[in-house]
């Protein structure tokens, strides 16, 4: 299934049923009274998270949503039937804003949340509900209320355990596919991936889901390439994989631009936690690797993993550590006699 995280869609409530003018018609019943019954609600426009959903793609192919109009009033005090309720169905951590694409309306962030996105148009009343003592043959009627109507945008923050981060052409869509069963687009050009992927890694008999990020480039937090799309998945992320290409020739510089535009985008983004990697080690021989791996931990001051995706070496340890990351009560013991049996297997 095709990965969408944006969407806008037109939305309508439904429109009230009409009040109903009405007499009392009967044979020997001379002077019947009112009773023209009210018109039943419209139909309001719901959302609801569900945990089945991680894409927007089904709003890709229908974009309108219209509640049926509620059922007209009509004789003998009937009211009319109110019509159903439309509900659309979005994964967790889907925004919805205003047409302007600026005006949060509601963040859907939590699993079961539903919230009405537009109310629906009430019944109009019918004659029989202003009869009074003094007049009583009113030959008032109303209309139902109108519904509201808007367009909306869908914007997915995809809610994942570890986001893979780094400039473009990294390396993180052949990490994504060597640690799970994902098969992203791989290519040997920049911004392979333009839509997030999703991969699920198991390790230590427990699962943790991983995605695959467009690549960053300089100024995406002013809405350069992916921009601010792209950080926004990242807001969501529990962890951060920063990979980094070896085969380059400034990978301090590469490091420090990622974290220049996560710091400039949100503030707090920089303190996720991030194991940094060093990928395509493969390209490269021992001398050039420690050189670069030096330089890497002493301009962050963090430990760096060097590996490659294409070879898969290293890669075990990368996955190791970050399930300590997002799956903390994880046993000592059984991890070390995984990794034992892990060893013995290669």
């Amino acid at each position: 299934m095709k990965f969408l995280d944006e969407a806008k869609i037109f939305v309508k409530s439904g429109d009230g049923g009409n009040g109903c003018l009405g007499f009392r018609r009967e044979k020997f019943i001379e002077y019947g009274g009112p009773d023209g019954g009210n018109g039943g609600k419209g139909g309001s426009v719901w959302v609801e998270t569900s945990d089945n959903l991680n894409t927007l793609i089904d709003y890709r192919y229908q974009q309108h949503f219209k509640a049926l109009k509620g059922q007209n009033g009509s004789g003998r005090n009937r009211t009319g039937g109110d019509a159903p309720d439309v509900v659309l169905k979005v994964p967790v951590g889907t925004q919805i804003f205003e047409e302007d694409k600026e005006t949060l309306v509601v963040d859907m962030d939590q699993p079961g949340m539903r919230f009405r996105l537009l109310k629906s148009g009430d019944g109009g009343f019918g004659n029989s509900h202003y009869k009074t003592s003094v007049n009583q043959t009113p030959r008032r009627a109303d209309p139902g209320w109108p519904g509201d109507e808007k367009w909306v945008w869908l914007r997915l923050k995809l809610i994942a355990d570890v986001g893979l981060i780094g400039l473009p052409n990294a390396g993180k869509s052949t990490f994504l596919s060597a640690v799970s069963r994902a098969h992203p687009k791989i290519a040997d050009y920049p911004f392979t991936t333009l839509h997030p992927q999703l991969g699920v890694v198991y390790a230590y008999e427990k699962e943790f889901v991983l995605a695959d990020l467009p690549g960053l480039i300089e100024d995406a937090h002013l809405g350069a390439g992916l921009g601010h799309r792209f950080l926004g998945h990242v807001e969501r992320c529990g962890a951060m994989l920063h990979l980094i290409d070896a085969t380059q020739d400034d990978v301090v510089g590469a490091y420090q631009t990622i974290r220049h535009e996560l710091e400039m985008y949100l503030q707090n983004l920089v303190n996720k936690p991030e194991v940094l990697v060093l990928n395509k080690i493969d390209a490269l021989d021992e001398e050039a690797i420690e050189e670069k791996r030096s330089a890497l931990e002493a301009a962050s001051g963090k430990k760096v993993f060097a590996i490659s995706g294409v070879t898969k070496t290293g890669v075990h340890d990368v996955v190791t550590t970050l399930m300590g990351i997002v799956k903390p009560d994880l046993d000592q013991d059984y991890q070390r006699s995984y990794e034992v049996a892990h060893d013995e297997e290669s």
